[in-house]
């Protein structure tokens, strides 16, 4: 819906946008009111969020795909925070956004997948042996998907449910497939959160992530790299979620998002001080190997290598024997 507020035929008009007395339509109101203020007229999540709740002191809280009391309050304030993240980090760029594809995906007969980071991460429901209609849903084969995972250059598919298909329909076309189950409706191990990373950190391509609906383990693992890589609070990944694919994290997924935060900042810490120290090496190595032709050790070119140099052109052929032993680089 903020794309449709930006029409070239609306642009110098003035826009009254109204709902009526229910509570769910008023707090989606609030916040895509909101998220125009954040997108198009520069406001802070702050002060956006200051300007809805002069007019209306509450708002309910948007909650997870499940039955019964919500247990977790998210907040148009998580939300309009994540919407400015999205942002910065080029999530959201309506200049490319295509809402008839979006609108057209997001449908359960046509895929029912989202992207949640573009070009990263995309979430869906899972696929089954074959495409078919069953109790008025419609189910697809893996074969269904490849057109569209070709085309968007998804390379890795994770799956996190039973196993209700072959994974060699993927990996015989040339997907790389893992399977990390655990029981719908709870939460991960490290183990498993741990092995999730590592792989998305590795994948040469984008990521499709599933579960049964793709919207509970499928949304806390993908949380859960958000906040490693990203430092987004956990309020603010679950809210990116569901602005992505409504719904996302459930039960007390909510609440293990929120407890991993903190361990999670500070593994991201790491791994980027990590990344930073391989960027320099390399560094180091392409502006020692350029004058390699004008130097020489112990021979008589007026450019004779200084002791100092000899040092850091050791260290930088320790830096490259350590190279040729790694298969692949850490990306996030």
């Amino acid at each position: 819906q903020i794309y449709r507020f930006q029409s070239f035929t609306l642009a110098k008009k003035k826009i009254v946008f109204y709902t009526c007395g229910d509570q769910k339509k008023q707090a989606n109101a609030a916040y895509l009111i909101g998220s125009y203020a954040v997108m198009h007229l520069q406001k802070t999540p702050e002060e956006a969020y200051s300007l809805l709740v002069s007019r209306n002191s509450t708002y309910l809280p948007f909650r997870d795909a499940s039955f019964g009391t919500c247990m977790y309050n998210l907040n148009i304030l998580d939300c309009l925070c994540a919407i400015y993240k999205a942002l910065q980090f080029g999530w959201l760029d309506f200049s490319q956004f295509d809402v008839e594809e979006y609108e057209h995906y997001e449908r359960a007969e046509n895929g029912d997948f989202n992207w949640i980071i573009p070009g990263k991460f995309l979430a869906f429901s899972g696929p089954h042996p074959k495409s078919k209609m069953e109790n008025g849903y419609p189910l697809h084969a893996p074969e269904a998907y490849f057109p569209y995972f070709r085309k968007h250059n998804i390379t890795t598919i994770v799956r996190l449910n039973k196993k209700m298909y072959d994974a060699k329909r993927f990996t015989d076309m040339g997907f790389e497939h893992h399977d990390l189950f655990f029981v719908d409706g709870s939460t991960p191990n490290d183990s498993i959160v741990k092995k999730f990373l590592n792989i998305c950190e590795n994948a040469d391509g984008a990521i499709a992530v599933h579960c049964k609906a793709g919207l509970g383990r499928t949304g806390t693992l993908i949380g859960c790299y958000m906040m490693k890589h990203y430092r987004l609070t956990a309020a603010e990944a679950i809210a990116w979620m569901r602005i992505c694919r409504p719904g996302s994290v459930i039960g007390p997924q909510q609440n293990f998002v929120e407890d991993k935060q903190s361990s999670l900042w500070s593994e991201g810490d790491v791994f980027r001080e990590k990344m930073n120290e391989q960027e320099n090496g390399k560094l180091a190595v392409t502006r020692i190997l350029s004058g390699v032709d004008d130097i020489t050790i112990n021979g008589s070119n007026k450019n004779k290598m200084s002791k100092k140099e000899e040092a850091e052109l050791v260290r930088v052929l320790e830096i490259l024997s350590g190279y040729f032993d790694v298969k692949k680089l850490n990306k996030p």
